[in-house]
C-alpha cells in the first residue's frame, strides 16, 4: 500500500502542481517521510494539522473494514488513469459554480424540480447542459440524482456515466473550487461521491475529505451538515473512522432539545447507519427519544418511517413512549405513506409488538385502495402485521384476497406464503376462498421446486388450518429428500417444524381417508403440540381455568371426577377431561376401563381468539375439529360467555347446560 501511494505521489509531482494548492504540497512530504509500511488515511494526507494521525486516531486503510474503499467506478488506478475524475485537463466546463452570484431561491427550486422529474441519467445530463451557473448545492443535488437513478446494489448500472462531459466538468469544478464550497455543498458533494462509488483515492474525493476535515476542525458545521459528513465517512471507512469520532463529539456537544426536526431525524439516520451499533451513544439516544416524543405531531411521513426504522435497527426496546407516539402520528399519514415507508412502519410495530385501534381503522380504509397497485412486498407486510398481531380485519383480508387472485403470478414464492399464512393463522376464509386456493394450487404446481422448504411447509400448514387440504403436495413433503432439505436448511429440524409435519400428517389421515401416499416416519413425530415459545396450541388461561375448576367441583361434587391438562395420544393437551359410562354417569378421572364417552372441555381465554373479534384462531379450530373426529365430545367455554356470570349459582347452571345439556342437575 505504502509503495503504491508513493508511486502515485511521484506521478502527482510530474503532472503539475495546479491540482494541489501550494499550501498543501507540504502534506505530500509528510507522506514521503512517513515510515515504510505505516498506512495513512485520506484525512491524514490532506489535513493541515501536523499531528492529524495521532489526534484523530484515523482508521488505517490497510484494515479490511473500510467500507467501500475497494470499490471504484471511475478508475482502477485511483489518481491518474483515463476517465478519472481526478484528471480534468481536457474538460471544458460549460457552466461554473458561483458563490458571489448564486442563483436565486426561485431559480434553484426550479432546477431541483426539473432534476427530480428526470427519470434517467441521460435526462440529468441534458439538464446540466442547459445550465451555465449553479450553486454548489445544486451541483451536489445533480450527483445525488444520478446516484438515485444508477445505483444497482454495490455498483452503478452504467459506470461510464461519470465520464460524460457534463458530469466530468461538474466534478472538475467541485475539485478546483473545494476551498470555496459552502459547508452544505461540500459535505453533500462528498456523500454523493460515495453513493456513486467514486474511487476514494481520486483527487476529487481526497480534496473533499481534506476540506471537510479543515471545516470540521473549525467546529462551525451544523448538525445536519455533520450528519451528512458522517454518512460519507461511514461509506468511505466504516464506523472506526477517526474523523467520524470527531463528528460525533461535536454532535454530542449540542443539546438534542434544541435541534430542529430535520436535525433530529438526521442524527437518528446517522446512528442507524452504523455509528450507534453495539449500544454506542445510548445517553444521546435517550435524550433524543425524549425530545422526539414532543415533536412527533409535526413529523411528516418520511420522518415517521425514518425514526421507526432507526429504533428497530438500534433495538431501542425501552423507547415505547416514542413508539406509541409515532404510531399515533402514523395514523394520520397512512394514506400518504410511500410503499417503502408503510413497510418500515408496519415492520417496526411488529418488532415492538404494538398495535393501535385507530391505525387498524385507517388501514381498513386504505388497503382496499392500494391492494391492486402497491408493491407486492408492501401488501405482504400489511398481511404480516395483521397476522402477527392477531387482528382480523375483514376489509383488509378480503381486499388482499381479491388482489391475490389477480396478482399472485407476479409474487415471489415467499410473498405468496406470507400472504396466505395469516388466513390460516386467524382461521378466516374470504368470500372468494375457492379462487384464492385454486390460485395457490396453481402456483404450487408451477413453482413447487422454487419454494424454500420451510416456506413451503408454512404455506401447506396454513392451508389445513382452514380446511384446505393440499393432498396433491403432501406426498412430496413426506418423502426423504424433502425432509433432508428441511434439515440442511437450518441446524436441524426444530420442534416447531416437527410439530407442523405431525399435524399435517394427522390431518391427512383424519380428514383425507383416500390419501395413499408416503407416511411420515415415526422419528419425525412429536408427542405434544404444546411446547414453550411458538406452539401449535395456546396454553389455558390460568385465571379463567381456576374459576372454571371451582365451578366444576361444585357441579360434579368432587375434584376427583375430572382431570386437568391431559396429554392425549394424539398430541393435543386437554384443558379438562370428563369420562362417562354407557348410562351417562360421571366416572372418576382415574378410571381407565368401561369408558363410553370422553368430554373435552376447552376453556378458551382471550389469547385463543383474534384480538378484535370472537373468531377462534386457526390452531384452536383445528384442535377442536380433530378432537371431534377422534371421538371426543368437545365443549367450548369461551371467556366472553363465562365473564358474564355473576355468582356461584350462575356458574354452576352455565356449566351444567354446557356439559350436560340433556340431563337434569342434581343438588349435592
Amino acid at each position: 500500500m505504502a509503495l503504491k501511494v508513493i508511486q502515485r505521489i511521484q506521478l502527482l509531482g510530474q503532472t503539475g502542481a495546479h491540482l494541489c494548492a501550494p499550501g498543501r504540497l507540504g502534506r505530500i512530504s509528510r507522506l514521503l517521510s512517513a515510515p515504510v509500511g505505516e498506512p495513512l488515511c485520506v484525512a491524514c494526507l490532506w489535513t493541515s494539522a501536523g499531528s492529524c494521525i495521532q489526534r484523530h486516531r484515523c482508521q488505517r486503510l490497510s484494515k479490511p473494514a473500510c467500507g467501500r474503499m475497494s470499490l471504484s467506478t471511475i478508475a482502477k488506478d485511483a489518481f491518474y488513469t483515463t476517465g478519472s475524475v481526478g484528471l480534468h485537463k481536457d474538460s471544458v466546463p460549460r457552466f461554473r459554480l458561483s458563490q458571489l452570484h448564486r442563483p436565486t431561491v426561485a431559480e434553484e427550486k426550479a432546477f431541483l424540480d426539473r432534476l427530480s422529474s428526470c427519470s434517467s441519467s441521460r435526462q440529468v445530463l441534458r439538464l446540466l447542459r442547459t445550465v451555465e451557473i449553479m450553486s454548489d448545492t445544486m451541483a451536489a443535488a445533480a450527483l445525488h440524482r444520478v446516484a438515485d437513478l444508477e445505483q444497482d446494489g454495490t455498483s452503478l448500472k452504467d459506470p461510464s456515466v461519470l465520464e460524460k462531459d457534463p458530469l466530468s466538468a461538474l466534478c472538475c469544478q467541485l475539485e478546483q473550487d473545494s476551498g470555496r464550497l459552502t459547508e452544505a455543498g461540500l459535505v453533500s458533494a462528498l456523500l454523493a461521491c460515495t453513493r456513486l462509488y467514486v474511487d476514494p483515492w481520486s483527487t476529487l474525493v481526497v480534496r473533499l475529505v481534506s476540506e471537510s476535515q479543515e471545516r470540521l476542525d473549525r467546529g462551525q458545521m451544523s448538525i445536519g451538515q455533520l450528519c451528512t459528513l458522517g454518512q460519507a465517512l461511514l461509506a468511505l471507512e466504516g464506523p472506526g473512522c477517526g474523523m467520524l469520532e470527531q463528528v460525533m463529539e461535536q454532535v454530542q456537544k449540542q443539546e438534542p432539545g434544541q435541534w430542529s426536526l430535520a436535525e433530529l431525524t438526521a442524527v437518528y439516520g446517522l446512528l442507524q447507519a452504523g455509528v450507534g451499533e453495539e449500544g454506542s451513544y445510548q445517553d444521546l439516544l435517550n435524550a433524543m427519544h425524549t425530545h422526539a416524543v414532543s415533536v412527533t405531531s409535526h413529523m411528516d411521513p418520511p420522518a415517521v418511517s425514518g425514526v421507526f426504522s432507526a429504533l428497530v435497527v438500534l433495538n431501542q426496546t425501552q423507547a415505547m413512549p416514542l413508539v406509541i407516539s409515532l404510531c399515533k402520528q402514523a395514523v394520520r399519514h397512512v394514506p400518504h405513506f410511500k410503499d417503502e415507508e408503510l413497510g418500515l412502519v408496519l415492520g417496526a410495530l411488529m418488532h415492538f409488538g404494538h398495535s393501535d385501534h385507530f391505525l387498524v381503522k385507517a388501514m381498513e380504509r386504505h388497503v382496499p385502495k392500494m391492494a391492486f397497485t402497491s408493491h407486492p412486498e408492501t401488501v405482504t407486510k400489511v398481511m404480516e402485521y395483521f397476522g402477527r398481531r392477531n387482528i382480523l380485519s375483514l376489509p383488509v383480508f378480503d381486499a388482499v384476497a381479491e388482489s391475490f387472485v389477480y396478482r399472485a403470478d407476479d409474487y415471489s414464492t415467499g410473498q405468496v406464503a406470507r400472504q396466505i399464512t395469516p388466513f390460516g393463522k386467524l382461521g378466516y376464509l374470504p368470500p372468494n376462498a375457492g379462487e384464492v386456493f385454486r390460485k395457490v394450487e396453481a402456483i404450487l404446481r408451477a413453482r413447487f421446486s422454487h419454494f424454500q422448504p420451510r416456506t413451503l411447509l408454512n404455506l401447506l400448514h396454513s392451508c389445513i388450518l382452514v380446511e384446505r387440504f393440499p393432498v396433491n403436495f403432501v406426498s412430496k413433503v413426506f418423502n426423504c429428500y424433502f425432509l433432508q432439505q428441511l434439515q440442511e436448511q437450518g441446524t436441524g429440524v426444530d420442534r416447531v417444524v416437527l410439530a407442523q409435519l405431525t399435524q399435517l400428517y394427522m390431518t391427512v389421515k383424519l380428514e383425507c381417508p383416500f390419501y395413499e401416499g408416503p407416511r411420515l416416519l415415526p422419528k419425525y413425530h412429536v408427542k405434544s403440540f404444546l411446547t414453550p415459545g411458538r406452539s401449535l396450541e395456546t396454553p389455558v388461561d390460568g385465571h379463567l381455568y381456576n374459576y372454571v375448576k371451582t365451578g366444576l367441583v361444585d357441579l360434579l361434587g368432587a375434584r376427583a371426577y375430572f382431570a386437568s391438562r391431559i396429554l392425549t395420544p394424539y398430541c393435543y393437551t386437554l384443558d379438562v377431561e370428563i369420562k362417562l359410562d354407557e348410562e351417562g354417569y360421571v366416572l372418576p378421572a382415574s378410571q381407565i376401563d368401561d369408558i363410553f364417552k370422553r368430554i373435552a372441555v376447552c376453556i378458551d381465554g382471550h389469547k385463543r381468539f383474534t384480538v378484535n373479534t370472537r373468531q377462534l384462531l386457526g390452531k384452536e379450530a383445528i384442535k377442536q375439529r380433530h378432537l371431534r373426529l377422534l371421538g371426543y365430545e368437545v365443549v367450548q367455554i369461551p371467556y366472553y360467555e363465562f365473564e358474564k356470570l355473576r355468582n356461584k349459582t350462575e356458574v354452576v347452571e352455565y356449566l351444567h347446560k354446557k356439559i350436560f345439556p340433556l340431563s337434569y342437575r342434581l343438588s349435592w
